[in-house]
């Protein structure tokens, strides 16, 4: 009698494997990927203060204004729009078509899609790691354990901000050049065309450039170093990165935009003066994954480099480098790394578990893996009809209208606007974001996010005031000054509280706001 069900429990495993097989079945029964989709977004974005949290950098605000700048006038910026302090001056609107994606949205369902385009790419960037992965044959479980470290450590610079669109080519890019190591095709010049549209997305473009040039290198020791070379690859890739390196003057700007961001990532002011810029503070969680993550990779480059494989460990050390440099280049080192770990880590453990029979609790993890793993080889089209029913159906979930209230002074500006609308104001760099996305364009600001633009020169005089130190009142009156918003820890509140010839006019016990009392006549 055993014979006959155990024959009968194998059918609907091969009618699945049959359906599967068909153009339809792949599309309309969903996938352990999208499975895995959906609860990278459940995880994340469960809450609607969840949500807030991708507004928390003001930078989303002059995108928005500038995407729509562009829509409405059908060219792309090269002055300054925002700043009375450099107005006119030349302006590099970088990220210009991600501009115009943020303005877009903004405009058809407001911050609710923008920060849902975010969330739903931050999942992806997610799926995409874990699929290469186990295309790799990696272990399922420590793929997954592996992909929710990258997730976690990469929380850090989760901001709806075009950087969200280096992140996503990253991960591509990542698969397709290992695919093609594997097994070149056509398909890997893909990447140059990929590479000019990234360019007009985000200054990230020069990490395309950085991992192409690493490979060909790479490739070429490597090749000294097998007994059978293939020289056709020591060309295949120099050739690769012309091509992107080419395709990277396709934008507004052409070769001035190169020059541009590079001597802004080489400013040693903007280092010092750019949080993002600065080492990464290991006292945080995200950090701690980030540090998991940091010894598994050099492990991982040390088995890699006894076996005569250059590129990876090239690639780990030198984006280890640059994300203990600046922790904004930390979820670049993870997302980068995750799946050159993940493949290591399940050599080492094939290593140690070989020996193993199937009935040993490593034998079971193997075979339960393995069978599991089959499972995320192809995307439904579920995940998409999910997305659309957050755009059409969303209405339980509390989308956000506004910027945070923690972090941006919302209750200041509702209740002062057109007061502030009429005044030069003196705020932060981040409050001068969020009166750009409220105020522009009746309002002109003296600072805001874009450090690139602002210049050492300026800066220094910002810092100067801010801090209340000895030149503070002079800038004040340097640059004729009405009204001042300003963060209650700034120095600068406190020695205006004293000055007589400043007035408190709103105090919520996070912001301030100062209005210079007219000269008697």
């Amino acid at each position: 009698m055993g014979a006959p069900q155990s024959i009968a429990s194998r059918k609907p495993a091969a009618n699945l494997t049959r359906v599967l097989q068909t153009w339809w079945g792949k599309l309309f029964i969903p996938s352990l990927s999208d499975f895995f989709f959906l609860a990278m977004m459940l995880w994340m974005f469960s809450s609607g203060q969840a949500w807030n949290q991708l507004l928390t950098d003001g930078d989303t605000g002059w995108h928005i204004r500038t995407g729509e700048y562009i829509l409405d006038h059908h060219a792309v910026p090269t002055t300054d729009l925002f700043s009375f302090s450099k107005s006119g001056e030349p302006w590099f609107a970088w990220e210009w078509l991600a501009d115009v994606i943020y303005g877009w949205l903004f405009r058809s369902m407001g911050l609710k899609g923008v920060v849902l385009l975010s969330g739903l790419m931050i999942s992806l960037i997610a799926t995409i790691i874990l699929r290469h992965m186990l295309w790799r044959k990696a272990n399922l479980f420590f793929s997954l354990a592996i992909t929710l470290f990258c997730a976690a450590a990469a929380s850090i610079h989760y901001h709806a901000r075009p950087h969200l669109f280096t992140l996503l080519f990253l991960v591509i890019t990542m698969w397709m050049l290992d695919r093609d190591r594997s097994s070149p095709s056509w398909h890997v010049w893909l990447l140059i065309p990929l590479t000019a549209l990234w360019t007009n997305l985000h200054g990230g473009f020069l990490l395309m450039i950085a991992i192409a040039g690493l490979l060909a290198v790479g490739t070429l020791i490597e090749t000294f170093l097998l007994e059978n070379r293939r020289w056709s690859s020591v060309f295949r890739y120099p050739a690769l990165l012309a091509g992107c390196s080419l395709a990277t003057v396709l934008n507004p700007y052409g070769l001035g935009l190169h020059k541009h961001v590079i001597e802004y990532l080489r400013s040693g002011w903007i280092k010092d003066m750019v949080e993002e810029f600065h080492s990464p503070n290991f006292h945080s969680e995200s950090m701690l994954y980030f540090e998991i993550l940091l010894f598994l990779g050099f492990a991982a480059a040390v088995g890699l480099l006894r076996r005569r494989r250059i590129v990876e460990p090239l690639w780990i050390v030198y984006f280890a480098h640059t994300a203990l440099a600046s922790a904004r280049h930390v979820t670049i080192f993870v997302l980068l790394a995750g799946p050159i770990i993940a493949i290591e880590a399940t050599k080492w453990w094939l290593d140690w578990s070989k020996d193993r029979s199937g009935k040993s609790l490593p034998g079971i993890l193997n075979q339960l893996a393995g069978e599991m793993g089959s499972g995320f080889r192809w995307v439904s089209i579920w995940p998409a009809v999910f997305a659309l029913s957050l755009v059409f159906i969303g209405h339980a979930i509390q989308w956000p209208t506004d910027f945070s209230d923690e972090r941006f002074p919302a209750k200041i500006l509702s209740a002062n606007r057109d007061q502030i609308a009429a005044a030069r104001v003196l705020t932060s760099d981040q409050w001068g974001d969020y009166l750009i996305f409220h105020l522009y364009p009746a309002t002109k600001v003296f600072m805001d996010g874009r450090s690139d633009f602002y210049g050492e020169e300026l800066g220094k005089e910002y810092l100067a005031v801010l801090q209340g130190q000895y030149n503070w009142s002079a800038i004040l009156a340097k640059y004729k000054f009405s009204m001042v918003l300003a963060p209650v820890s700034w120095p600068l509140s406190s020695l205006l509280k004293q000055a007589k010839d400043w007035k408190v006019v709103a105090d919520d016990g996070k912001a301030v706001l100062f209005l210079r009392k007219a000269d008697p006549k």
